[in-house]
């Protein structure tokens, strides 16, 4: 037996964890595989075990080395600390665990470790023993990522949920199949719906019971990091969702870890989420702090991840996020929940000082001022938010019939008035294609034809709008049904006219998107974009200029109309040849192939829409036109001799 059964756990090591400021917590608790002098001198190995629960009366640790005999070992306080601890010599990688906890509440209660990095596959519940043996190829990715400024460069999402992307995929297998879909469609990220591990498989993933693990349902941890490994060498970046705003009440999970409200608020007011059911963290006490901080810096430098999508912010911001008149207020009176507000300015200091090129995007809701301010100038210190409002209005315009459309003008042009107060994400996510929502296919009025082209145009239109853009899996081929978790995409349909053409226009726009830095090198610059005519709303047509900082322009004319707009008079910035590098009614995208400007037109020094030159430009029906100006041909071209 060892002769130090805390396996060389100190209190002093653990003096950063309950101060808050330990940010690799995972390091100290949990389950590590140690080496401890034996009482001959020879070296004994083992696993140690160690867990946060100051309440309990006793804390004891079985598994499979102890044929799951509760009784014979019991844990011993680390003194001066909250924590439990002991070295197990029986114990190895691949061990399988749990914590017998009797709280203070006189109740013993089998725990699954909060530090676990493996657990078993639901509806088993304990955890597992995992050292890391993964040896990373993505040097040159990592290099690539620290010198990049991800707010002038391209990014375009394709948001996935791993389960239903195409089920009973693993780890190892995706590492294949979807990196190379979405190669093929050119999109420069994925982000995964919550991988930590969660009780329910086919759910979407919010209710995390392990914050430290990878779902076990598509393999180890380690294969896990073969599919980010896989996807940097492709060339394409990882987000993850986070989900710091509440945890599920699982009995065998965080909730009433030590028999009392642990890592949650005592009072439900504060310390459950009715919309959920689930609990809330107690965002101010220091050893949550610590979790929380931990937990975000595990899953990017452990694993490499890009980006953490932080789950449901405006529900951590409030303290009166959907509980009606029964909430508690803050020390000043009001209803901003200032430890959170702490929390999530701790976790983005943190994370872009340790890790160069990181990101962090808030699902954020509300108009809460400065969420990708930096936090010394008095903001949360997010890189991007979630644009909620230019989805739900741009939606909005989009179920309504062409012939109403000119009622709702202001939906498609309004989040202009606000677009560069933060940076933005503009998402078509998995929350707009579920719960009696409707597919994006069938959100748009009309037959196919014009249900295609109609998302055709929008698609054009989003991906020209200032801020980056992300779509779920699924939307790029139209599926026709809702969203379901527990079942595949419907990938049957993608050879299908209409669905083929726009898996297809998906791949051209995300090619020509990258290729041209008009598109994003200005996203958060209102030099970047100016409207041509923003106020067309007779025709449903929006015309606008997209340009960088180096003389590259782009013009964009979408037309929501089922009437084609030809002989249209479209103000431009420059005289000369316009190519027309995008237009959604090309038959490659199963368009009519009819409506088109044969490749560039030619703009004359003919003033409109307070712009020097002007261009008589055909838009197709129900669709868009990308006209890209060619500096190579812009010889003087007279103006039009009628005017002369």
């Amino acid at each position: 037996m060892s002769t130090d059964t805390l396996g060389g756990l100190t209190g002093t090591e653990l003096e950063g964890f309950h101060s808050g400021g330990d940010t690799e917590v995972w390091r100290r608790l949990g389950a590590h595989l140690v080496e401890q002098p034996g009482a001959d001198g020879v070296p004994v190995s083992g696993v140690r075990f160690a867990v946060w629960a100051p309440n309990a009366n006793e804390v004891r640790v079985y598994g499979d080395f102890n044929g799951w005999d509760g009784e014979s070992h019991p844990m011993q306080r680390v003194p001066g600390t909250g924590v439990w601890a002991l070295f197990v010599p029986e114990a190895h990688a691949g061990s399988v665990y749990k914590f017998r906890v009797h709280g203070a509440d006189g109740r013993w209660i089998d725990k699954a470790d909060p530090m676990a990095r493996f657990a078993q596959s639901a509806p088993e519940t304990a955890s597992i023993v995992f050292e890391s043996s993964y040896e990373w190829s993505d040097d040159e990715w990592l290099e690539r990522r620290a010198k990049a400024q991800a707010h002038a460069e391209p990014m375009s999402i394709y948001e996935v949920h791993l389960g239903g992307w195409r089920p009973g995929k693993t780890y190892v297998e995706l590492a294949h199949e979807l990196v190379e879909y979405v190669t093929w469609q050119g999109f420069t990220h994925v982000e995964f719906l919550p991988l930590a591990q969660h009780p329910y498989a086919p759910s979407w993933g919010y209710q995390v019971t392990g914050y430290f693990a990878p779902i076990s349902q598509f393999g180890t941890p380690d294969e896990f990091r073969y599919l980010v490994d896989t996807l940097h060498q492709a060339g394409i970046g990882v987000i993850m969702d986070w989900v710091p705003g509440h945890f599920p009440k699982d009995e065998w999970a965080l909730g009433r870890f030590d028999g009392t409200a642990l890592y949650e608020h005592a009072d439900p007011r504060q310390g459950e989420q009715p919309d959920w059911g689930t609990y809330v963290f107690n965002f101010g006490r220091n050893e949550v702090k610590s979790f929380l901080v931990s937990n975000a810096l595990y899953w990017i430098t452990e694993f490499h991840i890009d980006g953490l999508r932080v789950d449901a912010v405006a529900s951590m911001l409030y303290l009166d996020y959907s509980r009606g008149d029964n909430w508690v207020p803050n020390v000043h009176g009001g209803r901003e929940n200032l430890e959170a507000v702490d929390l999530l300015r701790y976790v983005n200091l943190h994370l872009y000082a340790r890790v160069p090129g990181v990101m962090t995007i808030a699902e954020e809701s509300t108009s809460w001022p400065g969420v990708t301010r930096p936090v010394h100038h008095g903001g949360l210190g997010f890189g991007f938010k979630w644009n909620m409002g230019w989805m739900n209005d741009t939606l909005r315009y989009l179920e309504e019939e062409p012939v109403h459309r000119q009622y709702h003008h202001n939906l498609m042009t309004f989040a202009m008035v606000y677009s560069f107060s933060e940076n933005f994400v503009l998402p078509i996510s998995h929350d707009e294609v579920v719960h009696g929502k409707g597919s994006m296919v069938n959100k748009v009025p009309g037959d196919d034809w014009q249900k295609f082209a109609s998302l055709r145009a929008y698609y054009a239109f989003m991906w020209s709008h200032p801020g980056k853009q992300l779509i779920f899996m699924g939307n790029e081929f139209g599926q026709r049904s809702e969203f379901d978790e527990s079942k595949g995409l419907e990938w049957w349909v993608s050879d299908l006219w209409g669905h083929d053409g726009l898996q297809k226009l998906f791949r051209d726009l995300n090619k020509t998107y990258k290729e041209l830095p008009s598109l994003w090198k200005l996203d958060n610059d209102p030099k970047g974009f100016r409207w041509i005519d923003a106020n067309d709303a007779q025709g449903n047509v929006f015309s606008y200029l997209r340009t960088d900082d180096q003389g590259q322009c782009l013009a964009v004319a979408v037309n929501f109309s089922p009437v084609p707009r030809t002989g249209y008079t479209l103000g431009l910035p420059h005289a000369g040849v316009w190519r027309e590098v995008l237009n959604t009614d090309s038959p490659d995208y199963d368009g009519t192939g009819q409506w088109g400007n044969l490749g560039q037109v030619e703009a004359r020094e003919v003033p409109a829409h307070g712009l020097e030159a002007s261009a008589e430009i055909t838009v197709p029906p129900l669709g868009a036109v990308w006209l890209l100006w060619d500096p190579r041909e812009t010889a003087e071209l007279p103006g039009d001799p009628g005017l002369q």
